[in-house]
């Protein structure tokens, strides 16, 4: 059975999308069968590959709103172990769509079930908010990593997620398990970022944190405007190590659970 992992946080800027697009190909690059949802109207994970949203006629929007079977949307990518549903801006229509949708926060879970099992992993790259199309997400996953900037609005923000995990876990998801928080865009010379690092290693459990962290990166930065994610921009960079690291930490939570 193929495991679903959200990539999930409201606060926009703390490299969710980046995370999303280069976990995908670390975990494709590492022999895993990947499908990387793009769950956010900005699409920056399909441009992130190289896709051009003008050409697209099948995206997550008509797999969420049940207009089309999900295996019609799916892309396969250049690179390797990795396919992709894309997200072009008509997702952000779909908040309102659902509204009149029964079981409305069921559909992207309804639409995964139906192919979860031909992949190892799907990865969802969730919208910056907390609203319906999040909380699809959080009730379709198996578990979510939170990337986090090292910053103070950060600290209020996790604490906003995790009291909406807690409410989805409650009535929708009982197996909803948080996978990690991963530190990106890391500065250690920055004094605040170490202080919040430690505040937040000191309030949760070691196995909830990733040991991998993403420092700041210039390669991580460029490889979006090129289509790319970073381990086929640089292998040789700090980010490409970084993302591939973070990859095999995934893969050993993975394993521990039973493959779960």
């Amino acid at each position: 059975m193929g495991t679903i992992i959200a990539v999930v946080n409201q606060k926009g800027g703390v490299g969710k999308t980046t995370t999303a697009v280069n976990i995908a190909a670390a975990l494709g690059a590492k022999g895993k069968k990947v499908l990387l949802v793009d769950f956010d109207p900005q699409g920056n994970s399909t441009s992130g590959y190289g896709i051009s949203k003008k050409t697209l006629q099948n995206t997550s929007y008509d797999v969420v709103m049940s207009n089309i079977r999900p295996e019609e949307a799916i892309i396969k990518t250049e690179f390797k172990n990795v396919s992709i549903i894309p997200a072009t801006a008509a997702l952000a229509e779909a908040e309102i769509h659902l509204m009149q949708v029964e079981q409305r926060n069921h559909q992207l879970k309804k639409a995964l079930l139906q192919i979860k099992d031909n992949y190892d992993i799907v990865v969802i790259d969730c919208l910056p908010s907390l609203g319906i199309l999040a909380v699809n997400a959080l009730i379709a996953c198996d578990k979510f990593i939170v990337p986090m900037q090292c910053e103070h609005y950060s600290l209020e923000g996790l604490a906003q997620l995790l009291a909406t995990v807690k409410k989805v876990k409650k009535t929708a998801n009982k197996n909803l398990t948080l996978m990690g928080i991963v530190f990106t865009m890391l500065d250690r010379r920055l004094l605040q970022s170490n202080e919040i690092m430690r505040d937040i290693k000191e309030n949760f459990p070691p196995s909830s944190i990733f040991e991998t962290v993403i420092p700041r990166n210039v390669r991580i930065s460029e490889a979006p405007s090129h289509g790319m994610p970073v381990i086929y921009y640089d292998k040789n960079s700090k980010g490409a190590d970084a993302y591939g690291r973070l990859a095999k930490e995934i893969i050993k939570k993975i394993d521990a659970n039973g493959g779960k």
